[in-house]
């Protein structure tokens, strides 16, 4: 059994420092010999009360004394839960990935020698009581179970959030949607891709954006939520090249035109066939509209003919043979690919 930290150690060092007994502070604060007893070895609560009578007499904020006893009773339920240190270490640190996200420098570990505090560091990047809330946070997300680990998901998700604490975005108004993406789709004609500008942008037009590298493994590429009222989209940064990145940055687009309001309650990752496949035909029409697809396919497939195109129409060309590629009308191998992707 490791030794817990308590209030009560500190008050008893404090007493000691300045000469004054335990029952002389009883009586100062109205309790009995007993109660304060129980307070310096730890085995009552402190209220929120007493922790301001402490305060009163003493000067030690109240805010201090609840936060030592709120993290000692945190530590004991989870403790209690895991039966001993030796198994909840075993699982904490296989479960939540914790040597990956100290690599990644994810969270910032108050003290990584001890598991309990590793574990209390990690419920509050997660934001949550304790992890029994886990399975109920599942719910609140939408995404394919088959070959995802949830934990590696809601771990990316909170660092996400973290990122975009610091951006200071406009009020979002969906009549400005078009707007962005206008703007978006200029960008991405006359830029590679600028991670730095898609947020500037998406800020300006009151979207939160983030683009975070996953956990190793994680089979996912965005999600879209909403923030108060404020729309966030997060993208990971495993796409292969500029038609990628943009076609998963408009599948999230599509998504916050159609199911923003969904997306206060939820997180969507995957949302059913029909969510994903209306988001996946509004991020190609966003792409490529309709008519120049029947351009494109009905004319000579060549690099002069495209590049023509391309720019009559302000059509990337990594768009274009992106395009193609996928559809199989040409050959990644091909040179018009190769020549004209761009990373």
């Amino acid at each position: 059994m490791i030794d817990m930290i308590y209030f009560g150690k500190y008050l008893k060092d404090y007493l000691e420092y300045n000469n004054i007994s335990q029952t002389e502070f009883a009586t100062r604060i109205g309790i009995t010999q007993k109660h304060m007893n129980e307070i310096i070895n730890g085995k009552t609560r402190i209220t929120l009360e007493m922790a301001g009578n402490i305060e009163r007499l003493t000067g030690i904020k109240s805010e201090f004394i609840i936060n030592v006893e709120n993290s000692r009773i945190l530590k004991e339920n989870i403790l209690r839960q895991y039966g001993n240190i030796d198994n909840l270490k075993k699982e904490i640190t296989i479960k939540y990935h914790i040597n990956e996200i100290k690599k990644r420098n994810w969270i910032k570990f108050k003290d990584e020698t001890d598991i309990l505090q590793v574990c209390i560091d990690l419920l509050d990047f997660l934001k949550i009581k304790d992890f029994d809330i886990i399975p109920k946070l599942e719910k609140q997300i939408l995404f394919k179970k088959t070959g995802n680990d949830f934990n590696k998901i809601a771990l990316w998700i909170a660092h996400c959030d973290e990122t975009i604490k610091q951006q200071n975005v406009n009020e979002y108004n969906s009549y400005n949607l078009m707007l962005l993406i206008k703007d978006l789709q200029e960008l991405a004609y006359n830029n590679s891709i600028d991670i730095d500008k898609v947020r500037e942008l998406l800020n300006k037009y009151g979207i939160y954006f983030a683009c975070e590298k996953a956990l190793t493994g994680t089979k996912i590429r965005g999600c879209f939520r909403v923030k108060g009222k404020q729309p966030a989209i997060y993208v990971t940064d495993n796409y292969a090249g500029k038609d990628s990145f943009f076609f998963e940055l408009f599948h999230e687009l599509g998504h916050c035109k159609s199911d923003y309001n969904e997306g206060k309650n939820k997180v969507i990752i995957d949302g059913n066939d029909l969510k994903e496949e209306k988001a996946d035909k509004f991020a190609l029409e966003v792409m490529i509209p309709e008519n120049i697809w029947k351009k494109i396919v009905d004319g000579e497939i060549n690099e002069k003919t495209l590049k023509e195109i391309s720019i009559q129409e302000k059509t990337p060309m990594s768009f274009i043979v992106g395009r193609l590629a996928k559809n199989g009308i040409i050959t990644y191998k091909s040179k018009l690919y190769r020549e004209n992707y761009q990373k």
